[in-house]
């Protein structure tokens, strides 16, 4: 074996290597070659005043993981945070002054909605909700004071998919920043950047983590836009880093995120496809059947379905809560992206703001029928079989 061609390895020849090997390694940083993820806890953590933020970020466990998300996604440079809220704030804190107003998709009306609300209403910006797949209604709202166009695909909890790249050229024409939200994809399935977008957003809570054990969020885009959210990241009150333990976390699970997305969306294909053909089911909504109306979208830019999946029964609320009631390998949660297959109503994915942001015109009423299922990495012949038994009689 020639060990010079292996001590010699550059960080461009990393970037050929396959998705899920450089998940798992670090790159080419040392005379041995790659280095593989630590696979001990982080353990401490340096506390830094935040006017020294980018010397502590580049001296702490999640400085390396973000370089390694950041390379996943095909871009330059990442931050993290400890929730997707501070990564949100921040990016609109990086765009946006009070004042402006941020161009969001209008979709269902859900929790994160409302959330996405109350941080805009905060900072004094303004939440300007349209239909993204029309350029047009881009162009009437889009003014001055407009900055950012914002959207999640595919999205909670219906599993709509935006075309990236028509947006993305759309905003682009009236000089707008766009950001996505893939944290139902994952750099994985989905890699936003190499459709046009500017920034990419991820929950790390959800399928990048994958174990339902620690929380964060990231930012992705080229190195100048990141400095201008570090320097943002410095208005928040209190510390939004991602802590070393959480690091660690979000490590580990990456590690696995290949070959999770792939059981995921395996499984959930099959899942989507039984409830499609039972009676009692209304209507199914997964990326990756041919009945979904953004179907074509979704098998041009991403590689699988991922593993949600919405579904609504024929029969009233009496009987959605018998056949939930009856579900025994599906746990009941909000959250999702885990090993194990959760389910929630309309109601949790809602909440109670939901009537107010729709009266708004915000975003749509969720029917009272949705039912989302988060499927997990056990054998889907096994939770299809108890789907079914959930199901019979209705």
């Amino acid at each position: 074996m020639n060990d010079d061609k292996h001590h010699n390895r550059t960080a461009a020849d990393d970037n050929e290597l396959g998705f899920a090997t450089r998940a798992i390694f670090k790159g080419a940083t040392s005379e041995q070659g790659l280095n593989r993820i630590a696979a001990i806890p982080f353990c401490g953590r340096p506390e830094h005043q935040l006017s020294e933020y980018h010397e502590a970020q580049l001296a702490t466990p999640a400085d390396g993981l973000a370089k390694r998300l950041a390379g996943l996604e095909g871009a330059q440079d990442g931050l993290l945070f400890n929730s997707a809220v501070a990564a949100f704030t921040s990016l609109v804190l990086a765009t946006s002054s009070p004042s402006d107003r941020v161009i969001l998709q209008r979709s269902a009306c859900t929790a994160t909605t409302a959330l996405m609300h109350a941080v805009l209403s905060r900072l004094g910006i303004e939440m300007i909700a349209v239909e993204l797949t029309d350029a047009e209604n881009l162009r009437r709202v889009a003014d001055g004071r407009c900055h950012l166009v914002f959207f999640e695909t595919p999205a909670n909890p219906l599993n709509e998919v935006l075309d990236i790249r028509e947006v993305s050229q759309a905003a682009h024409d009236l000089g707008l920043t766009v950001a996505v939200d893939a944290t139902f994809a994952s750099p994985a399935l989905q890699r936003p950047l190499e459709h046009g977008a500017d920034v990419v957003l991820h929950s790390l809570t959800r399928y990048v983590n994958g174990h339902g054990d620690t929380m964060g969020g990231g930012l992705f885009s080229n190195e100048e836009f990141i400095g201008r959210v570090r320097r943002a990241a410095m208005k928040q009150p209190g510390d939004c880093n991602l802590s070393a333990d959480s690091a660690y976390m979000v490590s580990r699970g990456l590690a696995t995120l290949s070959l999770r997305m792939e059981r995921h969306s395996s499984s959930a294909h099959a899942i989507a496809l039984t409830l499609e053909s039972h009676p009692a089911v209304a209507w199914v909504r997964y990326p990756y059947l041919p009945s979904h109306p953004d179907y074509a979208v979704a098998r041009r830019q991403m590689t699988a379905g991922s593993g949600m999946v919405a579904f609504g029964l024929k029969s009233g609320d009496k009987a959605i809560r018998q056949a939930i009631g009856r579900l025994r390998l599906f746990n009941p949660a909000v959250n999702a992206g885990e090993v194990g297959s959760l389910f929630c109503r309309s109601g949790d994915i809602s909440g109670a703001q939901h009537v107010a942001l729709a009266d708004a015109d915000l975003c749509s009423r969720l029917g009272p029928d949705v039912i989302r299922l988060s499927i997990g990495l056990e054998d889907a012949e096994d939770l299809i079989e108890d789907l079914w038994q959930a199901l019979a009689g209705l």
